[in-house]
């Protein structure tokens, strides 16, 4: 009992030093609000409002119908320019994308001539350009398609693919970024913060006075796994609540407790990486370049940004060891596909084997560097 209340005093004090930094209580605010709506709107999956120039020198009837085809809300209503006006509307900022159709285009394409439709881009508007323009090309395809294949009689496949999404039909970017960016933030955090709380020990000089007490490491250890470990999971629950239900309005079909749980097994971890972490370092800003060294890696390789399985052999069997890898398999496997607790145990088992390995190595690191 003296044990268990020692850790829970030093946890109320880290509670309250972390209440009196105001710094890491904005990185906080911002990393589970702001952060996660600009991650999951940021990279825009369509245009918006794109505007829009046509050089209409075939007016035929194919012409018409790629002009009618710019719709709203991805488009704003095409204009009809000249040839001449095309570069300086694009110079001013006025057009974004400008589409010259030749002049015989239909005809040419009836024939079998391959036409070519040139498309200007202004690339300096970045969150339309590059979106856009794959926009354009699908819909410029679609549409000649359709038509070459009306005027030439073209019969119907007997055989077609009707694809259904299981989850986010509509492929709607922020359901996917919402999640993966919070799977981030939980890492990030967690380490920031149980290092931050070391050497925030080392700097004000408290860590000696922590020695003459009658407390050992490991509570010490524990005290700071514990407070940091319950804000980032409360902030969590937050902004699944707040910010992503709520704000982005994005549907979780799997259970918010089991993830929380898994959130629970995974601070278990990543904290004691962050007291490991405050052990090497000196200073906060070495504790920054530990963690971004640490942290990319973890986050590329562990499947959050790019499916594991297009990754090499090697570093898929490595990254096993990593509780990044099966936290982001068990967090889409919840919120993505609505699994239960008999589906991710597999998961929930080695982050408590993997945070208890990362909690002894920590415990080992700081008694020596306590020593």
């Amino acid at each position: 009992m003296r044990k268990l209340s020692n850790i829970l005093q030093l946890g109320i004090k880290e509670l309250r030093s972390l209440y009196r930094d105001p710094a890491l209580l904005l990185l906080i605010v911002y990393s589970f609000t702001l952060s996660i709506y600009s991650q999951a709107t940021g990279v825009p999956e369509s245009p918006f409002h794109a505007s829009i120039a046509v050089v209409d020198e075939d007016r035929s009837q194919i012409s018409n119908r790629l002009v009618d085809s710019f719709q709203k809300p991805y488009f704003l209503q095409p204009d009809y320019i000249t040839l001449g006006e095309m570069d300086s509307g694009m110079d001013t900022g006025r057009y974004t994308f400008t589409l010259n159709i030749p002049p015989d285009f239909q005809r040419d394409l009836l024939a079998g001539r391959r036409p070519t439709i040139q498309l200007n881009v202004d690339a300096t508007q970045v969150s339309q350009a590059f979106t856009g323009a794959g926009h354009i090309q699908r819909i410029i395809n679609d549409e000649v398609r359709d038509f070459v294949a009306r005027q030439h009689g073209a019969q119907a496949l007997l055989v077609e693919a009707v694809i259904h999404m299981a989850y986010n039909p509509n492929l709607v970017q922020s359901w996917f970024g919402s999640v993966s960016a919070i799977i981030n933030q939980i890492t990030m955090l967690s380490i920031i913060l149980t290092g931050a709380a070391l050497i925030r020990e080392r700097e004000h000089g408290t860590i000696e006075h922590l020695l003459v007490m009658p407390v050992t490491p490991f509570e010490i250890m524990s005290a700071k796994v514990w407070s940091m470990g319950i804000i980032v999971l409360l902030a969590t629950a937050l902004s699944m609540r707040l910010v992503i239900q709520g704000w982005l309005a994005v549907p979780i079909p799997g259970s918010i407790p089991l993830f929380l749980t898994g959130v629970t097994l995974h601070l278990f971890a990543t904290t004691s990486m962050g007291i490991f972490f405050g052990t090497l370092a000196r200073s906060m800003p070495q504790l920054g370049l530990l963690v971004i060294l640490v942290l990319m890696p973890l986050q590329i390789l562990s499947g959050g940004t790019t499916p594991r399985e297009s990754m090499p052999q090697e570093v898929q069997h490595i990254m096993l060891a990593a509780p990044t890898t099966h936290f982001v398999e068990l967090a889409q496997a919840i919120l993505f596909r609505g699994a239960n607790a008999i589906v991710v145990w597999p998961q929930l088992l080695a982050l408590f084997v993997i945070g208890s390995l990362f909690f002894f190595c920590a415990l080992a690191r700081l008694r020596k560097s306590l020593n």
